[in-house]
C-alpha cells in the first residue's frame, strides 16, 4: 500500500538540522534548502498542524464508528478503551457465530442422512441415525410441530412426520 503525499507529509519528522554528510539530501530537503530559518519553521509548523489535525480527525472517525460512543463526547483514552471493548465483543460474537455455523452444518448432515433414509425404499433406516436416547426423547416430543433451533437448546429435535 503506497502512502499519499498528505500521509507522507504527516509521517515525516523534521530533519532540517542538515546532519547529512554527503550534502545530497532528498528532494524534500532540497526544496527547502533556499528557505530562511523562519520559513523552514513555518513549513514545519504547518506540517505538524496537519499531522495533529489528521490524528484529531481519526479519533473523531473512530468515536463515530463505536456504537457506545456515537454522538458522545469522550477523551482519547475513553475512545481507545471503548474501541478495544467493542473489538473484543465483536470477536466473541464472531466466535459464537462460527460455533453456531459448525453446529448447524452438523445438523444439516444429520438431516440430509435422515431425508435420504426416508426416501429410500425401506423407510425404517431412519432409526439407525438416532441413538436410543434420541428415540426415547423423540416419542416424548411428538406433540412438537417444529424443531427448536434457539441458542439455549442447540440440540436438534427430530420428529416423525
Amino acid at each position: 500500500m503506497s502512502m499519499s503525499d498528505d500521509d507522507r507529509d504527516i509521517d515525516i519528522e523534521s530533519d532540517d538540522d542538515g546532519d547529512s554528510d554527503n550534502g545530497l539530501g532528498s528532494s524534500r530537503h532540497t526544496s527547502t534548502a533556499n528557505f530562511t530559518q523562519a520559513e523552514k519553521r513555518a513549513h514545519h509548523n504547518a506540517l505538524e498542524r496537519r499531522r495533529r489535525d489528521h490524528i484529531k480527525e481519526s479519533f473523531t472517525n473512530l468515536r463515530e464508528a463505536v456504537p457506545t460512543l456515537k454522538g458522545e463526547k469522550a477523551s482519547r483514552a475513553q475512545i481507545l478503551k471503548k474501541t478495544t471493548e467493542c473489538i473484543q465483543t465483536m470477536r466473541r460474537k464472531i466466535s459464537d457465530n462460527q460455533k453456531d455455523i459448525e453446529e448447524i452444518k452438523k445438523q444439516n448432515i444429520i438431516l440430509d442422512q435422515q431425508i435420504r433414509a426416508l426416501e429410500s425404499p425401506n423407510g425404517d433406516q431412519y432409526a439407525e441415525f438416532l441413538s436410543e436416547d434420541e428415540l426415547g426423547s423423540e416419542e416424548a416430543d411428538e406433540d412438537d410441530l417444529e424443531p427448536d433451533f434457539s441458542r439455549r437448546n442447540k440440540k436438534m429435535k427430530t420428529f416423525h412426520a
